[in-house]
């Protein structure tokens, strides 16, 4: 049985190991497009639909630039026994990765279509709903709504716990969309530890970021002012302290993913060579 644990004991050590190579990569992939997009949203307030469409393709690559440092990361967590150089082994993944993540992008906003089409289909203005306009909904409704995407948030923790490993899969076997079923089997057993990790993960995160932005941005608004609007030295400075704290967990969620599938995987090993009594 996979310890948690120890995989995080595993994390740990490779990142103290490797703080050096690693730390260049967080700051171009992770860091700095965080820092700059960060400040996008005021931007959009008084954007022209030319500007709003740079950003947008400018965020696109961004995200692009993310998912390569994820795989450097993870390529080096994986400990490579052919030695190839973990840059090399992310840019030959980089497109099957991206492939299968939009796939899995597709396939959730599928899922989450039937909500609003029982919305249209009983005469609801989906647009006003959608400009954040007041509109009232009967309780019938409201409850359908909202049980579903209960349902559906449940559903997609238990996929994505599952499916955790995906991307160790991909870069490590080679794989494109047979990982997925790679990713399930190998995470068989382990689900609920998984799942329990994933929500600390989630609530830690969420919590730092937003304890940092709040904060900071507290403390930059009264020392620089918050301006009227648009950028502003406070929303710079406090992009930047948010960024920061999004980057140390952008930077520990593939090296655990990438070690918890070292884990998994000698697990399955073991399990096929069991000897037969």
């Amino acid at each position: 049985m996979v310890k948690m644990s120890t995989v995080w004991d595993r994390t740990a050590e490779f990142l103290s190991d490797n703080i050096g190579t690693i730390v260049p990569v967080a700051l171009i992939a992770f860091f700095v497009p965080a820092s700059i997009s960060g400040n996008f949203e005021a931007v959009f307030l008084t954007a022209t639909p030319g500007v709003m469409l740079a950003l947008r393709l400018v965020q696109l690559a961004f995200a692009i630039l993310s998912v390569w440092g994820s795989l450097i990361i993870t390529a080096m967590a994986l400990e490579n026994p052919t030695g190839e150089p973990a840059p090399k082994i992310a840019r030959r993944r980089l497109l099957p990765t991206l492939a299968v993540s939009v796939v899995l992008g597709i396939v959730m906003i599928a899922l989450t279509l039937p909500a609003p089409l029982f919305l249209a289909a009983s005469g609801y203005d989906l647009t006003a709903i959608a400009r954040g306009e007041m509109v009232a909904i009967t309780p019938a409704a409201a409850s359908f709504v909202w049980i579903y995407f209960l349902l559906l948030m449940i559903i997609f923790i238990w996929v994505g716990a599952r499916l955790i490993v995906t991307t160790p899969v991909i870069v490590r076997e080679e794989r494109m969309f047979d990982a997925i079923p790679q990713s399930w089997r190998l995470t068989r057993g382990s689900t609920w530890r998984i799942i329990g990790v994933l929500i600390l993960f989630a609530l830690v995160a969420t919590v730092s970021a937003l304890a940092a932005n709040t904060v900071f941005g507290s403390i930059f608004a009264l020392v620089a002012g918050g301006g009227e609007g648009g950028i502003s030295l406070a929303g710079v400075l406090t992009s930047i302290v948010t960024a920061a704290v999004q980057t140390a967990f952008q930077v520990l969620l593939p090296a655990f993913t990438a070690k918890l599938y070292l884990a998994l995987s000698a697990q399955a090993d073991r399990r096929t060579h069991v000897p037969t009594p």
